[in-house]
């Protein structure tokens, strides 16, 4: 099973389940700008604790996944992963935090087309925020990569107004100016 299998697997067992989800990371980079190869899955999921045997449930047999590590993410670092048994390749689940950007990334998510399967997906301008908060986390050529390869892509359909008051918001004004500048230029891939 290749990435995109294991995205289309689990688009479908996230639909199935009911629970509010979005793509985020590295596949959401790729769908809004410069693809890369990347070997996990990002998903943020709305998980009340009534949904956990839900989630369970949908991703039994084909996934190593613990139902006390899915309990243990209502507490920081609220993350639970699944481990894909035929590829042994990782999904990694965030739950959103109680923040105004993490509400508003969740209020804003897009419904698109994954390869023919309907999936939620974080927005461009939210995918390029969200790299600059782990490039400040973890500096990372690959986050600001990535986030440039969306600038470059998306360019002129971005919602600039956005994308600049929640920088300001997030004090992270100085690497969007960057990324917007074309100081900051994606990597080829």
């Amino acid at each position: 099973m290749n990435e995109r299998e294991l995205l289309v697997d689990c688009l479908r067992r996230l639909n199935r389940s009911g629970v509010t989800y979005y793509l985020t990371g590295s596949m959401a980079s790729n769908y809004w700008g410069i693809p890369r190869t990347t070997h996990d899955l990002d998903f943020v999921v709305q998980l009340p604790v009534s949904g956990v045997s839900r989630i369970i449930q949908e991703f039994a047999g084909d996934f190593y996944i613990e139902e006390a590590a899915v309990r243990a993410a209502f507490q920081p670092p609220n993350q639970f992963n699944a481990i894909d048994n035929r590829s042994a390749l990782k999904v990694d689940f965030w739950l959103p935090k109680p923040e105004p950007f993490d509400r508003e990334m969740l209020r804003r998510r897009m419904q698109v087309t994954l390869f023919g399967e309907p999936a939620y997906i974080s927005t461009a301008e939210d995918v390029i925020l969200h790299k600059l908060i782990w490039n400040q986390i973890t500096p990372s050529d690959r986050q600001i990569g990535d986030a440039a390869g969306i600038v470059a892509v998306q360019s002129g359909g971005l919602d600039m107004e956005y994308l600049r008051n929640w920088a300001q918001e997030l004090k992270l004004t100085p690497g969007l100016e960057r990324l917007l500048s074309g100081e900051i230029k994606p990597k080829n891939t």
